[in-house]
């Protein structure tokens, strides 16, 4: 996932609303959202080929999500995959914070990656890369490939449309929410990073919304949780022309104890 939005904490009606767009290779197989047969109580979707996700939710309200930290190109055999850091936060009952310590204990077993973990109530931002972990305040975030709200074209244009729109709306939509997410347009060169891959790719992924041949925007997913504990997990899927394939809605209550 290259992109996630997130309001914690900017209204007290709904303390968490996110929005994210993974970005992946279109030969990679995986499934759209649904509970997962090996933990019923998750909801994300799945990467088929090595088991992890890229974001979901469980029936406590407990969220996770995780992205990659763009860098140039580097051996690096026999590392795990990163979604495994989001499908073991989920299957497990464990505190944020606990979870982050043992992530840190064995970060080398990944290539560089960003980790949110937590719920409504608290929620914690980990960089690998950074080897920093943080509690995230009351405020507006943008997690893409590289540090906790780095100022790229994508993170300040995607944080901004969410605020002016949460700042507005009576109840947030995930319709519109969408919309923000499918946004393609491209960052000046003047407004592009230099990860080190080349300033024709910083080009071509500098949108919010990325359509590439064989690679590109897969899926959003939105995430509202309203403090009355009710949970809005929406995500829709794109084929590698950009176009919609679907869209999965799901609403339950979190069984916070």
């Amino acid at each position: 996932m290259c992109l996630i939005l997130l309001a914690r904490g900017s209204r007290p009606d709904y303390p968490l609303v996110l929005a994210a767009n993974r970005d992946e290779y279109f030969s990679r197989p995986s499934r759209p959202a649904h509970y997962w047969e090996d933990a019923p109580a998750v909801l994300g979707g799945r990467d088929l080929q090595a088991g992890g996700s890229w974001l979901g939710v469980d029936a406590n309200g407990r969220l996770a999500a995780v992205t990659n930290y763009r860098e140039p190109p580097q051996p690096q055999p026999g590392l795990d995959s990163r979604g495994r850091l989001v499908a073991d936060y989920l299957k497990q009952a464990r505190e944020p914070r606990a979870y982050l310590q043992e992530v840190v204990r064995w970060r080398a077993r990944y290539a560089a990656f960003n980790l949110l973990v937590g719920s409504g109530k608290a929620l914690y931002f980990y960089s690998s890369r950074a080897a920093r972990e943080q509690q995230l305040d009351s405020g507006f975030y943008g997690i893409s490939n590289g540090d906790l709200d780095c100022p790229w074209h994508k993170v300040i244009r995607g944080k901004q449309a969410l605020r002016e729109y949460l700042e507005t709306a009576r109840v947030p939509d995930s319709e519109v929410l969408f919309d923000l997410l499918a946004d393609r347009t491209p960052a000046g060169d003047g407004q592009l990073p230099d990860t080190g891959v080349g300033l024709e790719t910083e080009r071509k992924l500098s949108p919010i919304f990325i359509n590439l041949d064989g690679y590109g925007t897969r899926s959003s997913t939105v995430v509202i949780m309203a403090s009355d504990g009710r949970v809005f997990f929406a995500e829709r899927n794109y084929d590698e022309n950009g176009a919609v394939r679907g869209t999965g809605r799901f609403e339950f209550n979190a069984d916070t104890g």
